[in-house]
């Protein structure tokens, strides 16, 4: 049996054939690329939401460079450290490099658990289907953060990184005593890049860090510098994050006559556990 239920009844969904089936007999195909459509039609704010294929093509180029590395690592140790056991969901999955990092981390250490990859993007769903062809424990599923695939108090651990949060869904599908382990960005994340490409460049300012029903265990800062050397790196990196459609055409013209950059990759791990 799959850890994903189904999303138009809610019942159990079996996977022993190629298609996700549950007991009412909805069916739901693998795809050839290797994740399960769990997206329906009304939970969709476009034809085809999330990320798009340059955005998760740049992201993952970037972010398997190592660019970002020190964040896999600390993302990964603390899940380790946290998870004892049983099913862990990574919410807003992308193209599945946090997912592998922390999934390699767990088989490391000899942790017995199954893992589910969500992501609202068909594209981000592809990629990270690719890293787990061969992982009978791993299942990847095109869907929504505001309409979670898995049962109630199913999940031991939900990891989310930079993805929307929607409280009442990782509420619902925790275990009572299950981590939540986020990671945003810190208040000096690329703060050189904004420089260059904005003339009042911002620091990113955290909330408060209470989150009803759920008890805040600490934060972790993970930063260090990165230096980028070449302009395809740095295109990439300003593709993957949101500022690439909020920036005007002048702020496009400064990004393409940056031929390096050296910048702060500046982040925030928090942990939390479900009350």
């Amino acid at each position: 049996m799959s850890l994903l239920k189904c999303p138009v009844c809610g019942e159990k969904l079996d996977n022993n054939t190629k298609s996700y089936i549950c007991p009412n007999r909805h069916s739901f195909d693998l795809s050839a690329k290797g994740y399960v459509n769990l997206l329906l039609s009304n939970q969709m704010n476009a034809k085809l939401p999330g990320d798009n294929k340059m955005m998760v093509n740049a992201r993952a180029d970037f972010l398997s460079k190592g660019y970002y590395s020190h964040l896999a690592e600390e993302i990964s140790r603390t899940v380790s450290e946290c998870l004892a056991g049983g099913a862990i969901l990574d919410a807003g999955c992308g193209e599945g490099y946090y997912t592998e990092n922390i999934y390699n981390a767990l088989t490391e250490k000899n942790i017995s658990f199954n893992m589910i990859g969500i992501d609202i993007s068909k594209f981000a769903c592809a990629h990270a289907a690719r890293r787990f062809r061969n992982a009978d424990n791993c299942e990847i599923a095109a869907a929504s953060i505001f309409h979670l695939p898995a049962a109630d108090s199913s999940c031991s651990c939900i990891v989310t990184m930079f993805a929307p949060f929607c409280r009442e869904e990782f509420l619902r599908v925790l275990k009572s005593g299950g981590y939540l382990i986020m990671a945003i960005p810190a208040e000096n994340h690329l703060i050189n890049l904004k420089s260059a490409v904005y003339d009042e460049p911002y620091k990113n300012h955290t909330a408060d860090y209470a989150v009803e029903g759920f008890g805040f265990r600490g934060s972790r800062r993970v930063s260090r510098e990165i230096f980028i050397d070449n302009t395809e790196d740095i295109r990439s990196l300003f593709s993957m994050t949101p500022y690439y459609y909020k920036t005007g055409r002048e702020g496009h013209e400064r990004l393409e006559k940056l031929t390096s950059l050296r910048d702060r990759a500046d982040f925030e791990v928090l942990v939390y556990v479900k009350k």
